[in-house]
């Protein structure tokens, strides 16, 4: 009887045990991993921490990097395999979008799609009063898995490919080059931190070319419901305003020196966006 007894006894304890500690595993934070990090992505990022916050159905979730160097291709296809990654936050091509479960509304702002040109400081005279015809006589450097470069070679720009990302200045700086187009909320900041550097690069102050060029979070077509849970928290940070904040908050100087300055803004065809898509909506910060 007392073996019965103890047996009785600590049978509801395991089992107790064993229902606490798989409550606390199903109420532990889930950790995404996201692509592309860095301080310049990092509004991105906050965003997304944003949407989460907002539709919280399905447990909390944590945010953390993805450790390492990465092309984007390479980083699609680890999140395409489920190996490490969880969420993307790029442009839109039909390619991504055959590969990939877009969340189809652009956090950007069209902003990553208006382009202003880091230069050589002494080859500053060359772009007063530039046309089309006059660009398509200069070449322009990218990264050469970037989704921007056909854009640019559909519109007859002359492209001057390279691998990674640190490379672009430094080949601009060696006169490989003319100019190295970035996103208005994207330049200044890099030449800030780059300025002991590369003390002969500047941004050039007159001119800008735009073509529409959402950029959508991203996960695998299997998890419809991580790609659901977004697209509702974005729709009520929308709604409350406090998307809008946000990018404001992150945005103000690139804001305020494009009021302050206005810039002659050169058209560009976006060829590579997916039919029905929707055009940016560029109010926030700039009206077309």
């Amino acid at each position: 009887m007392k073996a019965e007894g103890a047996i009785a006894v600590w049978r509801p304890g395991l089992l107790g045990l064993c229902l606490l500690l798989l409550s606390s595993l199903l109420h532990a934070a889930q950790t995404l991993h996201y692509f592309p990090a860095g301080p310049i992505y990092a509004y991105r990022w906050k965003v997304l921490e944003l949407a989460l916050a907002h539709a919280p159905a399905g447990g909390p979730l944590t945010l953390q990097p993805f450790a390492g160097e990465l092309s984007q291709d390479r980083a699609m296809q680890l999140l395409q395999g489920g190996a490490g990654i969880d969420v993307l936050a790029l442009g839109t091509n039909v390619e991504r979008e055959a590969r990939m479960l877009p969340v189809k509304i652009d956090i950007s702002r069209g902003m990553v799609g208006f382009r202003v040109l880091i230069i050589r400081a002494a080859t500053v005279q060359r772009f007063a009063g530039l046309d089309l015809a006059g660009l398509r006589r200069l070449h322009f450097g990218l990264n050469e898995a970037w989704a921007d470069v056909p854009i640019m070679e559909a519109n007859g720009l002359s492209v001057v490919k390279a691998s990674g990302y640190e490379n672009l200045f430094r080949m601009l700086a060696a006169a490989r080059f003319d100019a190295f187009p970035r996103g208005l909320n994207e330049a200044q900041r890099e030449l800030l931190q780059r300025r002991a550097q590369f003390p002969q690069l500047m941004l050039e102050p007159s001119l800008a070319l735009y073509f529409p060029y959402p950029v959508y979070f991203w996960v695998r077509k299997d998890n419809p419901a991580l790609a659901q849970r977004i697209e509702r928290g974005l729709k009520l940070a929308l709604a409350d305003g406090s998307l809008r904040r946000l990018f404001e908050q992150y945005h103000a100087v690139e804001i305020a020196a494009l009021r302050a300055h206005p810039r002659r803004v050169l058209q560009l065809n976006n060829p590579i966006l997916p039919a029905g898509d929707p055009l940016p909506d560029t109010s926030w910060w700039w009206r077309q």
